[in-house]
């Protein structure tokens, strides 16, 4: 029963959506780091609900940081972050529910019944709020260190956003926007999509785009602790995220070698990249191009549609329209998870390879 992730970096969290508190304990990071509470709040306020294209529970995310932190900067002892849980409805989970697409028989698998069940307990996106609140303190120590992160919608409901053009750029530009699209004309369109399936009691999925910039090259183990397999370990740990790719990803099945090759030269005394077909890793390791891969995240399993399901009390069919409250898509809040995601894997990739006071700049 693990819920820890990272070697020299770890997260682990816990709690359950309508329990009475969630929360994250943040371990290894180095002494000396800036804790921003009002960035913390910033990235919360990114994941929350916006309007109609989003559920409507709204959650205060009043959290408190209750060790590892004194006078606004790391201690270098675990940071415990506690957020609570104020605007539930635990009625609308009826015992023996199991809603299709959710972990609810899966979790009674597993836990033999003694699991929470309202709202999703502990499998819930709720959880991600404590994600983002612990990847806050890690994307300030990454920015410290001139390494930025920024993500955007690629796709939703057949509809795409431009590709990153200028890495530094697009980052910046993407910024503090709520809706991260590059292109303000698709925006518009993206958001018509989500309101069409929520007036059809339905949701869509989507996918995003990631990319990294300042990396240094050399970071990352070969085989199994490869760049790649740390971060879609991590990324896969994000609800409803069901598929990842770096680089051109599954567009390398369509290319010849001659085209996937990515050139280099030297410019200036310094080895340069002429293209980044593999989103800036090569043998696992970073090569100094910025990270790219894109996550594909699910349409949201809780819909106003009638479904064939079953009833785990009585252990009959049923037909259920499921209640409770839901997102007709989660894309756009995805993106700040996505990120926080990130900047903890690379947090800990960073520590292993240059020492846990690499980011600190001790």
């Amino acid at each position: 029963m693990k819920n820890t992730f990272g070697t020299s970096v770890s997260l682990t969290l816990f709690g359950e959506s309508h329990g009475d508190q969630i929360g994250a304990v943040l371990d290894g990071l180095a002494p000396g780091l800036t804790v921003d509470e009002d960035f913390i709040c910033h990235q919360l306020s990114l994941r929350r609900p916006q309007g109609a294209i989003s559920t409507p529970r709204r959650e205060a995310d009043d959290f408190r940081i209750v060790s590892g932190v004194y006078n606004g900067k790391t201690t270098g002892t675990p940071i415990c972050i506690l957020i609570p849980n104020e605007n539930i409805h635990s009625s609308d989970y009826p015992e023996g529910m199991v809603r299709p697409g959710h972990a609810d028989y899966t979790a009674q698998c597993k836990y033999h019944g003694y699991q929470d069940p309202r709202g999703g307990g502990h499998f819930s996106g709720r959880l991600t709020a404590a994600l983002v609140a612990a990847g806050a303190i890690a994307i300030s120590a990454l920015q410290e260190n001139d390494i930025y992160i920024g993500t955007h919608i690629r796709e939703l409901a057949g509809l795409e956003d431009r590709p990153f053009e200028d890495p530094i750029a697009d980052v910046e530009t993407l910024g503090d926007m709520a809706f991260p699209v590059l292109d303000e004309r698709i925006a518009e369109r993206m958001k018509e999509e989500i309101l069409a399936a929520a007036s059809e009691g339905d949701s869509v999925g989507g996918t995003l785009e990631t990319i990294v910039t300042g990396m240094p090259a050399g970071v990352g183990e070969p085989w199994f602790d490869s760049v790649e397999s740390l971060l879609s370990h991590a990324l896969f740990g994000i609800p409803a995220v069901k598929g990842v790719e770096f680089g051109d990803g599954f567009g390398f099945a369509r290319l010849r070698g001659s085209e996937a090759n990515d050139a280099l030269r030297v410019e200036a005394g310094k080895v340069r990249h002429l293209t980044n077909h593999n989103g800036g890793i090569n043998g696992g390791i970073t090569n100094g191009m910025p990270l790219l891969f894109r996550s594909v995240i699910r349409p949201t399993p809780t819909i106003h549609r009638p479904q064939a399901s079953i009833n785990l009390v009585t252990m009959e069919n049923e037909t259920q329209l499921s209640g409770g409250r839901h997102d007709p898509a989660i894309v756009h809040r995805a993106r700040v998870v996505v990120d926080s995601v990130t900047a903890l894997v690379l947090c800990d990739l960073l520590s292993m390879r240059f020492g846990t006071d690499y980011l600190a700049q001790i």
